[in-house]
């Protein structure tokens, strides 16, 4: 059970590509080498876990599968503002994957909300086409890598809000302007976008699998070292788990690790 292929532009830090590579490439060639050692793939929404004596049958949209072993692989979906404006604009100039939507914003000025991994890698890739991009964050320094902070400062057509959050996103037909408030004095301005790609974290798949596996307060699924749950049978790997270093390679990692037991628990 998986979830979608990451959306980053660029990935620098994935053995065996010097020069980086394309999220969705990376994520397609993982899977064309899977096909051809015998993956089968169904574009499908998990939708609950039930446990009927050796069996686990996963529940779908596209009916149900039974299996001895699951890994659970869905990755994490975006957080949102939650700021008047944010739900009427989206298509209309609010986004949440710049990969998707930066070519509409050619030669436009835009907003990335956010300081982690994820928002630095969409604001670089945002100023290939816009004219300038201001990344705004709450906290007084990035949370990203080194190797992308050193990206990004050093981009000419990239600004930064420090200290600073976002209250409203406004507009008539799309977004026109966001309106923004500073943390440690509340003063508060206007600045004019024609974008807003918000970048403000993730969190886990996990919805369906309340009262089934045990998940941390933010709603990860808890592993051991083997990537083994509570329930035998069932395993977790990447973003979705709890602790996880939400790197592609580490992501790698944990399924390789949750394959080799699973096939060792089917095995017994």
């Amino acid at each position: 059970m998986g979830g979608q292929i990451g959306y980053a532009e660029q990935v620098d830090n994935y053995p065996g590509f010097p020069q980086g590579v394309g999220g969705i490439e990376l994520g397609r060639l993982i899977h064309q080498q899977a096909t051809k050692y015998g993956l089968t793939t169904l574009v499908a929404e998990a939708v609950g876990i039930e446990l009927r004596e050796e069996q686990r049958v996963v529940k779908t949209t596209q009916g149900d599968f039974i299996a001895k072993a699951v890994i659970i692989a869905g990755g994490s979906e975006r957080n949102k503002l939650g700021v008047p404006g944010e739900k009427e604009f989206i298509g209309k100039g609010v986004s949440y994957c710049a990969t998707c939507d930066a070519p509409f914003f050619n030669q436009k000025t835009v907003a990335v909300i956010g300081g982690g991994d994820a928002a630095i890698t969409e604001a670089l890739h945002l100023a290939k086409f816009a004219t300038k991009v201001t990344v705004i964050h709450r906290r007084n320094q990035l949370r990203a890598s080194r190797i992308l902070q050193e990206k990004a400062f050093s981009e000419a057509r990239m600004e930064f809000l420090w200290s600073t959050v976002v209250e409203e996103i406004d507009g008539e037909n799309s977004v026109n302007r966001i309106r923004l408030r500073q943390i440690e004095n509340g003063k508060k301005s206007t600045l004019d976008v024609s974008g807003v790609f918000v970048s403000v974290g993730s969190k886990p798949s996990t919805g369906y699998l309340k009262g089934l596996l045990p998940l941390d307060d933010s709603g990860h699924i808890v592993t051991n070292d083997r990537m083994e749950t509570e329930v035998a049978g069932i395993f977790a790997a990447g973003d979705i788990r709890h602790n996880s270093a939400r790197q592609a390679i580490t992501a790698a990692g944990d399924g390789a690790t949750a394959a080799i037991y699973a096939e060792k628990f089917i095995a017994r």
